[in-house]
């Protein structure tokens, strides 16, 4: 496995982890009483935090013990890697429009503030796991 696939990896796993984190975590917050009540601000600024921590800790640990079995290609990419990110970050990118303008919506029907930043945080998320997705696939069965 190659260095950007298996940073592609460390992301694409603490992203999915880190989002079923945050709704397990405001949803016990919430208990019987409606979302919006929820004090969402700290939860998802720990959440995002910590999934940036996470993905560096795995990153770097995957990376060390990759260095040990092939000190060769530890740190190499090539044409074919950054196609692959590139085409991962357009499949990316296309959710993240569509949030952005899921959000335009939600503002001008004056949405309470929890939807509009949670369609945000998850169109950040989404973004990531099926760009994660897309690009692990290339990897796998090459572009098309």
């Amino acid at each position: 496995m190659v260095y950007e696939e298996r940073n592609l990896w460390s992301s694409l796993i603490v992203s999915v982890i880190g989002s079923i984190v945050y709704i397990a975590i405001t949803l016990m917050a919430a208990g019987d009483g409606p979302l919006t009540d929820v004090d969402w601000v700290p939860i998802m600024l720990w959440t995002i935090i910590g999934s940036i921590v996470a993905a560096i800790v795995v990153s770097i640990i995957w990376g060390m013990l990759a260095g040990i079995r092939d000190p060769e290609g530890v740190g190499k990419s090539d044409q074919r890697d950054r196609d692959i990110a590139r085409m991962g970050n357009r499949v990316g990118f296309s959710f993240l429009v569509i949030a952005g303008l899921g959000v335009l919506v939600l503002c001008a029907f004056e949405a309470d503030w929890f939807w509009i930043a949670n369609t945000m945080y998850f169109g950040f998320a989404i973004s990531t796991i099926a760009g994660g997705i897309a690009s692990v696939i290339a990897y796998r069965r090459g572009l098309v």
